[in-house]
């Protein structure tokens, strides 16, 4: 495994690394049953994951603030904004390759994403290899649902708390986009949760975690050969 520099000193730090991973989530409302960590925690994993497999790899902590503002009706979320998100990013991958020769930023939040195509779009432009991944599923639900819950149940189970998990809208995201664009997640959904928990369980979070890992790994794989 590569090293991770919240844990090693600098001698243990290869220079020029081939590549510094840095995972993006967020401080967000995850419904009444997960913590606001979720976003965070999954894409610490997965870059744990990838650099468990390269060991020139360096993994970086991981960033736990973002885009979140949709979430911001409810306490304890915490959102830096897209202007915001976009300039920390392009000053880390700056940072970043007086020692690395690649930058990868490892997403686990949607909201994130426009921000962070466009931090990756400069620091292309300004010769630097930057590239970023987002994690997604197409058959899980949007926010809080059974897709979160049972990965969140493979990663920390003390952090769930079921007996307090409960629906919230089921219907596409596509057709809830307008009022959450105008209003915010709090304007459709009471609880936070876009989605059904129901069924969520540690071993299906595991197999999410795997299959993630691997189109990961894919995705890596093609970016180091291009």
């Amino acid at each position: 495994m590569g090293p991770a520099l919240d844990v090693v000193p600098w001698p243990e730090v290869p220079s020029p690394a081939t590549a510094v991973v840095v995972p993006l989530g967020s401080t967000e409302q995850h419904g009444r049953h997960l913590p606001f960590d979720t976003d965070t925690a999954v894409a610490a994993e997965l870059s744990r994951r990838l650099v468990a497999q390269c060991p020139d790899f360096v993994l970086a902590p991981a960033l736990a603030y973002g885009a979140s503002g949709e979430h911001e009706g409810f306490p304890g979320t915490l959102s830096i904004g897209h202007e915001a998100l976009e300039l920390v990013l392009v000053e880390l991958g700056r940072s970043a390759a007086r020692w690395a020769s690649r930058l990868l930023i490892v997403n686990g939040h949607g909201g994130n994403m426009a921000p962070l195509a466009a931090a990756v779009d400069r620091l292309r432009c300004e010769g630097r290899d930057a590239a970023s991944w987002s994690a997604a599923w197409a058959d899980g639900d949007a926010h809080a649902g059974r897709t979160e819950t049972s990965l969140m149940l493979a990663l920390r189970p003390s952090a769930v708390r079921l007996d307090a998990a409960a629906p919230g809208p089921t219907m596409p995201l596509s057709e809830l986009m307008p009022q959450l664009r105008a209003s915010g997640v709090a304007a459709v959904s009471e609880s936070g949760v876009l989605g059904d928990p129901a069924g969520a369980s540690a071993e299906e979070g595991e197999r999410l975690l795997a299959e993630l890992t691997a189109r990961l790994s894919v995705a890596v794989t093609a970016w180091l050969a291009g």
